[in-house]
């Protein structure tokens, strides 16, 4: 019997419409992380996984494409569909829904093998995502990651070059300040020097053009 998206869909999923919102309502509870995941937790904002309806059409499309012929898991989940609104416990719904398989040739082991079949699509469908999801997350989130630990390492270096500039800036403003001092004593020693020299020329030329205008004064 051939399935599409719908109908597989339908076995699994029960729709529940609410008004303006409408959300589909799993069959059973389905954890957010398998086995196989390798989150590490470090989203910023982490979040529960979602039935989204464009993987189950990949999941159920694998499915459909790998029917078996006749009566196999995928027809007997069919039956257990038409059978849970009825008020029956599990084990007679199930048993039930075997017996019409029966009829067709289908045995416990079969169904089981058969689920089985499904499960293994199931995981191939799940390894090609991993390897898809892969080889994007290199290009999308490899390439930005070494540019972002590039860049953070050419900050550092430049930070370190900052802080041995502004170390070297202030040994060279130290060394600014004492050479204003050296030049502030150097100045005023040569200032007093020649203020001396020039009192003391003053005074000899003084005395000895005090002696010139003697000499002519009494030396006649």
């Amino acid at each position: 019997m051939p399935f599409d998206f719908k109908s597989i869909k339908s076995l699994f999923i029960v729709e529940e419409e609410k008004p303006g919102n409408p959300q589909p309502k799993q069959e059973e509870t389905t954890p957010s992380k398998t086995a196989n995941d390798t989150s590490t937790g470090d989203q910023e904002t982490a979040r529960p996984g979602e039935v989204s309806d464009k993987f189950l059409q990949v999941l159920f499309g694998a499915m459909e494409k790998a029917n078996l012929p006749g009566m196999d898991y995928l027809e007997y989940k069919q039956s257990l569909r038409s059978l849970e609104k009825m008020p029956m416990e599990d084990s007679v719904r199930y048993q039930s829904a075997f017996a019409m398989a029966q009829t067709m040739g289908a045995t416990p082991k079969k169904l089981i093998e058969s689920a089985n079949h499904y499960l293994d699509v199931l995981k191939g469908e799940q390894s090609k995502f991993e390897q898809a999801l892969a080889k994007q997350n290199k290009e999308k989130v490899g390439g930005p990651q070494e540019k972002f630990s590039s860049l953070e390492a050419v900050i550092q270096q430049k930070e370190e070059q900052i802080r041995q500039l502004t170390q070297e800036i202030k040994q060279h403003q130290q060394e600014m300040d004492q050479i204003r001092l050296d030049l502030k004593e150097a100045t005023s020693k040569i200032r007093m020097t020649h203020d001396d020299f020039i009192a003391s020329y003053n005074t000899l030329v003084a005395k000895i053009l005090g002696d010139v205008e003697n000499m002519k004064k009494y030396l006649k």
